[in-house]
């Protein structure tokens, strides 16, 4: 198996990921779906939602065997806190 490394900078994978998080992802999630993780193909758009984060980017995976995988939190501004007592959750 090929070792996967990343194509883009730090800066560009964030852009892409949440520019695609709140264009594609965002307008399809459902209540029931705050707090869990979804990996994004920051390549080709796609997605997968689930409770553990592993197990999203496994999912993606399966299908996308070469994506980019940006880690997003369901209504949440980040996917884990290092440090941080506050709330990562974002008011809509």
């Amino acid at each position: 198996m090929a070792e996967r490394k990343p194509r883009y900078s730090g800066e560009e994978f964030a852009r892409r990921g949440q520019e695609i998080y709140d264009r594609v992802v965002k307008p399809k999630v459902r209540p029931e779906q705050k707090g869990l993780f979804c990996a994004i193909d920051i390549e080709t758009e796609d997605y997968e939602i689930d409770a553990n984060d592993y197990i999203a980017g496994e999912k993606l995976l399966v299908r996308k065997p070469d994506a980019q995988i940006w880690l997003m939190r369901v209504g949440h501004w980040a996917a884990y806190t290092w440090g941080w007592h506050g709330s990562t959750e974002i008011e809509e």
